[in-house]
């Protein structure tokens, strides 16, 4: 026969005044099942959260949201936070989950993750590894996101409900809250409980998640004198007077949980509610909570006190076995206790669905294990981390244990720690390992393994606190006798960390110094490497020419055989390209880097090197290739869970590609992907000010200068110079800002800083930044002679470049410097170069400017062709405000813009095509006219086309044509 607690508690009836977050919940489910069972017309859900001190039925009322949803038809997925689980990574995550994936053995889940399932399946304890991929936290989220969205839909409706959300993990917290948005567009309502007093620092985003207009918490007050009243006359009879009652009241402060305690207690002593019973009452009432209760506890006799201690430090891995061995009991005894706790209420009447035993209340576990002596909590902890990895739990449970157990130099404790770790950063969890590490650190450990830890550490602590990683690295590189192939790893990775806390001279320094140590050929080669990569992007490196010519001599004795000399021919090529050295050359080493592959994921390696290889052909007016280039880089990134920087980096630049195109609308829309990356990630990382500069140039093309003088100012953009090499060169788009506004003044200021700098550097392509033709618009109506001067200065740099787009923009600047009739014909050999390159928006320009050019010398029907093109140029790539001014211009002429004729589309024409072949056999276009029977401006005017769509200049086409005809299916990822 069940006792008075269970009679009092287990009875299924209303819950007292709770009638308002019972009516939230009715209209929540009707948004998402359909009012009064029915079908819901659109499936809605959203977030319903309930907030209160411990004790005030927030339990209770989940419960009650579980059994009405279940009757609704609801898929739940139900979890709860722990406190001494609070720091296990993703233990939320995977309550929610893994029942639902239970079903299915690893093919069958291998096939419903899909390409997630490397990503995730260590994060929701599916395997402990899945391999040698290391995802990082936004990779993990962003498969949680797809994977609980599936789950959403496939089996909608769904409630996802979450208790005790205060002690949730970090990593599982941070992940709901930005999902639980999601859910408004779900079929999945989200239902959390929390104690707003006991929310961690690092969940402020979840309180303010919770606690905004739209989705309030519905704050549980304390129950009225009735409602306890009710709860004591339901336990003991009607006969309980009222001053009885309103003392129950008094004594309990009207909390639930007590109240309910309290009833239970009076009916198994057999009281009746009457005035005699005060005295009863009020010892009852000490028993409920805090030292009472442990008394109570204490009365049951030792056993029954060591496995409620058991329990509660084991908490989720509490089963019988394992916790009658912590509790040094036999099988026998550990039942008998077991049934005498759940007598006296400490224990839950049933085990969890997976055997583990629970208390009755969050409360008495609290209670419970702060009641432990302080010795021999420590000493059970000890115990518990060898159970669980005796009974095959995993490293991670265990070393939650050892974070309590005191420093001792336990070579076994440093090694779970270390494989707990491990385990984290395979799940995406990196803060969690940094834990761990951090206290295998202190146990300490060996001499030999010092520097190894040291440096997991230190990776682990990377992408939040880089600052803190150097701290660790510099420590790992002052033990004796570091393995060098460990010695190799620390100071790459110490080196990124330099460099990510802007010491980007220190990051080169420190591969130098290495190179200059080592006796390892490979070792140095690599560290030569990493010395130019980051000297390169050095915004104040002292002596630029000489690094260039070591890298000129050394990159001319490789071939290419290895990875480290395949970075060495990339950094060939982009140091040319920012020199200012024929692009045929830069090309030719660049091409001989991506022999063998050039992985943008390869381990212990940046992907700045791959990155500027791909920069390269753009820069090298083939695009296309770089498009290519990116595509696959990006889906390396994302088959591996790398979706933070990297793709922030992805998309900014690859947004930045298609800007230089010509295709505006579509970088827009890239590069505002890559920063909101950026943002996501944490600030102010270098992604981010690569993406403010390309969104600014966007802008500014598109003839939005208001908006971008908005984003500048959101971001302090021209307040702040960083130390690292950035592309575009943030001074000089904030100089071209400023000229869009008229401020030719503080547009020359910054132009001439930046010249100052890059000239003493000898980088000198005004395709890579053009400073100097931006310095003759700001000086062309102050100091016209200068303004010329730069200007002819800027196309015999571009000239040497030897690009197209180069040197039409070039041509194109010097004509609106020089003005006159000179202008005319500057203007016309920028509309040629123009044409044979891919930059659709600078030929728009161009042609537009010339136009207006003829239209003022007097020749209105020259100048109407002109314009039609630039026109429908502007139109094409969404040049709003060139649009505009092409209409303006030839309004002026008296005419009227006619039908456009562009298709919208990327695909060749039979004509366009039929051109492009003939030019890759090298054909002139006098030839193909006459074959093609039209006139050699169509031709030139199809071939320009071509450049656009293909992405590509002259030089280019014949590789991507022959591509474009043999490559119906993609080709598979390069080599690594």
């Amino acid at each position: 026969m069940a006792n008075g607690w269970e009679q009092v508690r287990n009875a299924r009836r209303a819950l007292l005044e709770r009638n308002a977050e019972l009516e939230a919940l009715e209209s929540a489910l009707d948004r998402l099942c359909g009012p009064g069972g029915g079908p819901a017309t659109v499936q809605r859900g959203g977030l319903l959260s309930f907030a209160a001190p411990a004790g005030m039925g927030k339990t209770a009322l989940l419960a009650e949201v579980r059994a009405r949803a279940a009757a609704h038809g609801c898929t739940v997925l139900s979890a709860r936070g722990g406190e001494q689980e609070h720091g296990m990574a993703f233990h939320v995550v995977r309550q929610l989950v893994q029942p639902v994936l239970a079903m299915y053995d690893e093919s069958a889940s291998r096939t419903v993750l899909g390409s997630w399932y490397d990503i995730v399946a260590p994060a929701i304890g599916l395997v402990a590894d899945a391999g040698t991929s290391v995802p990082d936290p936004t990779g993990v989220r962003d498969g949680l996101d797809w994977l609980v969205t599936r789950l959403a839909v496939q089996q909608a409706p769904t409630v996802l409900v979450l208790d005790d959300a205060h002690w949730a993990d970090q990593e599982s917290l941070s992940w709901l809250t930005a999902f639980a948005p999601r859910a408004e567009n779900l079929p999945m309502l989200v239902v959390v409980a929390y104690r707003p007093e006991e929310l961690p620092r690092d969940a402020a985003p979840f309180r303010k998640l919770a606690e905004r207009h739209a989705t309030r918490p519905f704050v549980l007050t304390p129950l009225t004198c009735d409602a306890v009243a009710h709860i004591i006359r339901d336990a003991v009879g009607e006969t309980a007077e009222d001053k009885f009652c309103t003392e129950c009241w008094a004594v309990t402060d009207g909390n639930p949980f007590e109240a309910v305690e309290l009833a239970a207690g009076l009916r198994e002593r057999g009281l009746k509610g009457v005035r005699a019973d005060l005295p009863a009452l009020r010892e009852l009432a000490s028993a409920v909570k805090g030292k009472g209760l442990t008394d109570r506890l204490d009365r049951l006799g030792g056993a029954a006190v060591r496995l409620a201690w058991a329990v509660a430090v084991l908490g989720t891995s509490a089963t019988s076995d394992i916790t009658a061995g912590v509790a040094a009991l036999d099988s026998g005894s550990a039942v008998e206790a077991v049934a005498q706790l759940r007598e006296a209420r400490i224990l839950a009447r049933d085990e969890a669905p997976d055997g583990v035993l629970q208390f009755a209340h969050p409360l008495i576990a609290t209670a419970v294990h702060r009641a432990i002596p302080a010795a021999l909590r420590v000493g059970m902890h000890n115990m518990a981390a060898e159970a669980v990895v005796e009974a095959g739990l995993g490293p991670t449970v265990a070393a939650r244990h050892l974070l309590e157990v005191p420093c001792q130099g336990d070579d076994w404790v440093v090694l779970r720690l270390r494989q707990a770790a491990r385990e984290y950063v395979r799940a995406g969890a990196p803060d969690a390992a940094r834990r761990f590490l951090a206290r295998a650190l202190r146990e300490p450990p060996s001499p030999e393994n010092r520097a190894a830890v040291l440096f997991e550490v230190g990776a682990a602590t990377f992408l939040s606190a880089p600052e803190v990683t150097v701290n660790y690295l510099r420590e790992a590189l002052e033990e004796p006798d570091v393995d060098p192939e460990l010695r190799e790893a620390i100071i790459y990775r110490l080196a990124q960390a330099l460099a990510h806390t802007d010491k980007v001279a220190e990051a080169a320094a420190l591969a130098a110094d290495e190179a200059r140590r080592t006796s390892l050929p490979d070792t140095r080669l690599r560290m030569q490497a990493e010395n130019f990569v980051w000297s390169a992007f050095r915004a104040d490196e002292p002596d630029s020419a000489a690094r260039s010519r070591r890298l000129t001599q050394l990159a001319d004795d490789l071939t290419g055989d290895g990875l480290a000399e395949r970075y060495i021919l990339g950094l060939r090529a982009w140091d040319c390209v920012v020199l200012g050295e024929p692009a045929a050359t830069a090309l030719r080493y660049a091409e001989a880097a991506l022999v063998g592959g050039l992985s943008w994921t390869e381990d212990n390696r940046g992907f700045e090197v791959p990155v500027a290889v791909a920069m390269t052909f753009m820069y090298c007016d083939q695009p296309g290739r770089a498009e290519e280039l990116f595509t696959r880089g990006m889906a390396e990134c994302e088959r591996k869970g790398w979706r933070g920087a990297h793709l922030a980096f992805g998309h900014a630049l690859l947004g930045y590609i298609r800007y230089r195109r010509g295709a505006l609308a579509e970088a827009e829309t890239l590069v505002r992907e890559g920063l909101r990356i950026a943002e996501r990630v944490g600030g102010a990382v270098p992604a981010q000010w690569y993406a403010i500069g390309i969104l600014v140039e966007i802008l500014l093309a598109r003839g939005r200068v208001q908006d971008a003088q908005e984003l500048a100012d959101h971001f302090s953009y021209g307040d702040v110079v960083p130390n690292a090499v950035v592309y575009p060169d943030s001074r000089t788009v904030y100089s071209e800002l400023l000229l869009a506004r008229g401020l030719h003044r503080h547009a020359e200021h910054h132009l001439k800083a930046v010249g100052r700098r890059l000239e003493a550097r000898g980088m000198r392509n005004p395709a890579w930044c053009p400073w100097q033709l931006h310095l003759a618009r700001a000086t062309a109506l102050t100091d016209s002679p200068r303004a010329v001067e730069l200007a002819e200065e800027g196309v015999r740099r571009a000239r040497r470049f030897g690009t197209a787009t180069a040197v039409g923009e070039a041509l194109h600047c010097a004509a609106t410097v020089i003005g006159g009739g000179r202008a005319l014909k500057l203007l016309a050999e920028a509309v040629r170069e123009l044409e044979h390159s891919p930059a659709g928006y600078a030929l728009a320009e161009a042609l537009v400017d010339h136009g207006a050019a003829l239209r003022r010398a007097g020749l209105p029907q020259d100048a109407a062709e002109r314009l039609y093109r630039g026109l429908e140029g502007a139109v094409h790539c969404g040049a709003d405000g060139l649009a505009e001014r092409a209409r303006d211009e030839l309004s002026a002429a008296g005419l009227r813009p006619l039908q456009l004729h562009s298709t919208g589309t990327e695909v060749l024409t039979a004509q366009e095509r039929a051109a492009a072949e003939r030019l890759a056999l090298g054909w002139a276009t006098s030839r193909i006219a006459e074959e093609l029977a039209t006139p050699e401006t169509v031709v030139t005017r199809l071939l320009s086309s071509v450049c656009r769509k293909m992405g590509t200049d002259y030089a280019g086409l014949p590789r991507l044509l022959e591509t474009s005809a043999a490559a119906t299916v993609p080709d598979g990822p390069p080599l690594r």
